[in-house]
């Protein structure tokens, strides 16, 4: 797994474009903010939308005054093989570290 999916707020962003298809950053935040129960200092939120596009695993367009991210293919096979090596482990079929 590269570095980029290391981050839980990279992951969950990830999977609710996934469940989406693409969002707001303004409701992306939101969705997490809520999930989390927690607030999330815009600076960092936004730092990280902007890496993920710089790395290639999200897609920026303007649509009026809102920036609306989604997965692009790469970042989309990437959460999924995560996905699958989760899944694993939680049923029990991971064959690392035997």
């Amino acid at each position: 797994m590269t570095k980029w999916l290391q981050s839980g707020r990279r992951r969950d962003l990830c999977f609710l474009l996934a469940d989406a298809g693409e969002l707001p950053a303004q409701r992306l935040k939101t969705r997490l903010e809520q999930h989390y129960d927690d607030r999330i200092d815009p600076k960092s939120f936004y730092g990280t939308l902007e890496a993920m596009v710089e790395s290639g695993f999200l897609t920026t367009r303007t649509e009026g005054l809102h920036d609306v991210y989604a997965l692009t293919e790469a970042g989309d096979a990437r959460l999924r093989e995560h996905y699958e090596w989760v899944s694993s482990c939680v049923d029990g079929d991971s064959d690392e570290g035997e």
